[in-house]
């Protein structure tokens, strides 16, 4: 492995004010209140990746800073399958081979390890179950205590995973946005390791870029479709792509898919409307509650990664979303109905003309059916 390229002077970055501030002290937001971003990093090459590390930290080179002792239990490396689709071929990236169960572990285990390097000992997460199953798992690892906020209304094999990792949980009635705003208060006692908010977390999500590069003989897939609540993996892939392009390790960019359900879609409003505000909406309960989001703290971002992609939104159907889930059960892929989503959605978008059946095309399978197997049961029963 060759030395890798030494960023300069990587720093927080308040992407709405332009101000950046030292890596030193952690920080989970701006003096302003806005979530942060890590300032451009030049990226790797293939050979700068460490290829006797079993995980995604064979892509450490890439990271902002240099962590001695990573928190690692062998994510990353998950596969992909080829998959027949409506006439297509899809790749599907089974990211629930991490060891927690979902993709939420690559920001985990970038994000606990660099707060532990900066002298963190206890973090707070706010989840819909995914996110806070990866953060309690990653800082009992570490060694460090966490309280994760829960919606009233999530699955127990969620929250009996969480407590099972040791994590305090909390259940806070409401919608996911009551569980978010009360998080946010209690920040003000806890550090606050967001999965929404941390940018180390996003810079654990890039490695999705890297290993699909790696994984496609380093070269870019045509089509990137992804479940879509606050965006982490849009923007980790937009992250990804971009320094794999700024280093001119692939020639463009693949387009970004962002999908949504059509029961809490505010993305997918907001890119209809054509600008950058988030438009409000009506939510309503969805299937695909790890993407139920009704205010994503990162709206101007994620569209922004979407259209530099030449990509879109699309919003599906509970329906939809059944039938998807159904077929790809059928077909031996066993996921939480909140990435069958991506399924419904390459159906629309191939019978639309805008993916087209030799395109290289990856659906990130987000996360593991046994996580949801009491919302599968009723789906099945019905």
């Amino acid at each position: 492995m060759e030395n890798p390229p030494v960023p300069a002077n990587p720093a927080y970055l308040d992407p709405q004010t332009g101000e950046t501030y030292s890596l030193d002290t952690p920080r989970w937001r701006s003096d302003t209140g806005g979530p942060l971003m890590i300032t451009p990093l030049p990226g790797i090459g293939r050979v700068h990746i460490d290829t006797a590390r079993r995980s995604l930290w064979r892509y450490a080179a890439a990271f902002p800073i240099l962590v001695k002792e990573p928190i690692t239990m062998g994510e990353g490396l998950t596969p992909l399958v080829e998959h027949s689709w409506r006439g297509g071929r899809a790749l599907c990236k089974l990211e629930w081979f991490a060891p927690t169960g979902s993709f939420k572990d690559r920001g985990a285990t970038v994000m606990i390890s660099t707060l532990r390097e900066q002298g963190v000992e206890r973090v707070l997460e706010d989840s819909s179950g995914n996110g806070g199953a990866a953060i309690a798992a990653y800082a009992a690892a570490g060694g460090m205590r966490s309280k994760i906020l829960v919606p009233a209304y999530t699955q127990p094999g969620k929250t009996v995973q969480m407590r099972a990792y040791g994590a305090e949980t909390e259940l806070v009635p409401g919608t996911r946005q009551d569980t978010a705003n009360a998080a946010e208060r209690q920040a003000a006692d806890i550090f606050y390791a967001s999965h929404n908010w941390q940018p180390f977390f996003l810079q654990g999500t890039k490695t999705l870029a890297y290993e699909l590069w790696e994984d496609l003989n380093f070269k870019a897939p045509d089509n990137v479709v992804i479940p879509t609540g606050a965006g982490s993996n849009v923007l980790g892939c937009d992250i990804g792509f971009c320094e794999l392009l700024r280093r001119g390790e692939i020639d463009r960019l693949p387009r970004l898919f962002a999908v949504q359900p059509e029961n809490c879609a505010p993305l997918h409003a907001t890119f209809l409307s054509g600008g950058d505000d988030l438009v409000a909406i009506d939510a309503k309960p969805t299937i695909a509650e790890g993407t139920a989001i009704a205010k994503p703290v990162r709206t101007r971002e994620v569209l922004a990664a979407v259209r530099r992609s030449g990509g879109q939104t699309v919003a599906v159907s509970e329906q939809e979303i059944e039938v998807a889930w159904s077929e790809l059960a059928r077909s031996g892929l066993y996921v939480e109905p909140t990435c069958a989503s991506v399924a419904a959605a390459l159906s629309r978008l191939l019978e639309a003309g805008i993916v087209r059946p030799e395109e290289t095309t990856v659906l990130i399978l987000t996360g593991a059916g046994l996580k949801a197997t009491q919302r599968i049961g009723e789906l099945l029963e019905g």
